[in-house]
């Protein structure tokens, strides 16, 4: 396995095979990782097991402890590694182990549980040595919007969410001082981010864990034409904001956000359905998918849901490794003794 500390390190025939799995693998997506999404002590880097027009690219984190780590951060949806087709991974899945031998273990991230690659992979791992423990990570809300208008979009929500968004969309609509704008150029950006972080510094919100993150997302995403930034104003003043990614039909809302003081307004709502109305209309999407967490709204707005899932490939023959095999081992015989099924692994 050969390991590359950074995008343009990778060799061409490389390059080209991210972003084939979604946004969340793009060349874009790794540029704003790179740039504001790495935690500090830790290192990012690409490693490429077999030949470059053939082989499997992984995205990595070399942790402070020498360890690594998937390079995932709080706003990964979706991680996996970029394979050529017919490319063999039980051999990257070796090569991946071989490279988490050094540390206790290797932790992998936000993966899809029916990624037909995924079983290969793993037992590559357990051919290097390491066993692998799923653990549940986060669910990820969505749903098929293929041929459907916001009429019968609208439709198949919830006769509740139908009711408050009938009555906030009229209202929004007669208010004159209310106005909806969709920034997607680069030039518009430097206005649109001091409105973004304004109205997150007002809201309910954290504080983001890297607080420069979503403005490097978004000139990445606006470079590629896939930015789509809605702003709700009233009286000029923003106050509320989504950051949505549209590619390849796929409309995904990363980050949502408004002004507490403005709530009776239900700035959120409004702004929601604003942007889904104009997403069907203009751009026709076949997707509305609504990132990580089990959040309540977002079971309101689409209708699946679909598991990410963790994986920590545990090194027996390190304490860490040997620690974690054991703590995993004495969880299931406490769930057996239950009478219970046993648990999801939870890596500390």
């Amino acid at each position: 396995m050969e390991l590359f500390g950074g995008l343009e390190a990778l060799p061409e025939p490389a390059r080209r095979m991210l972003g084939g799995d979604g946004f969340f693998s793009t060349a874009a997506w790794w540029r704003a990782v790179w740039a504001a999404g790495v935690p500090d002590g830790a290192t990012p880097l690409f490693a490429l097991s077999g030949p470059a027009e053939c082989g499997v690219v992984f995205a990595l984190l070399r942790t402070g402890d020498g360890g690594f780590a998937a390079l995932t951060n709080p706003y990964t949806c979706l991680y996996q590694p970029a394979a050529a087709p017919g490319a063999d991974l039980v051999a990257a899945g070796r090569a991946l182990g071989r490279l988490g031998r050094t540390a206790g273990s290797l932790r992998l991230e936000a993966l899809d549980p029916d990624w037909p690659g995924l079983a290969p992979l793993l037992a590559g791992t357990r051919q290097a040595g390491l066993v692998p423990l799923r653990f549940a990570h986060f669910a990820n809300w969505h749903e098929d919007t293929a041929g459907r208008d916001w009429r019968g979009y609208l439709a198949a929500r919830p006769g509740a969410l139908r009711e408050t968004v009938r009555r906030r969309l009229r209202d929004a609509e007669r208010d004159a001082s209310l106005t909806f704008a969709v920034i997607t150029a680069a030039g518009e950006l430097p206005a649109a981010i001091a409105e973004y972080e304004s109205v997150y510094a007002s809201s309910w919100k954290e504080p983001e864990p890297f607080p420069d993150f979503n403005a490097a997302l978004m000139h990445q995403a606006a470079a590629e034409g896939w930015l789509r930034l809605g702003v709700l104003r009233r009286a000029g003043q923003a106050i509320a904001v989504q950051l949505w990614i549209v590619r390849h039909g796929v409309a995904a809302v990363l980050k949502l956000a408004h002004d507490e003081a403005f709530k009776p307004l239900s700035p959120g709502t409004v702004l929601t359905a604003w942007m889904i109305r104009r997403l069907l209309a203009d751009e026709a999407v076949v997707s509305i998918d609504f990132g990580r967490g089990d959040d309540a709204y977002k079971r309101l707005w689409t209708a699946s849901r679909r598991a990410r899932i963790g994986v920590v490939l545990a090194n027996p023959w390190r304490p860490a490794g040997l620690a974690m095999l054991l703590r995993h081992g004495a969880g299931l015989l406490r769930r057996k003794l239950r009478g219970g099924r046993p648990p999801p692994v939870v890596a500390q």
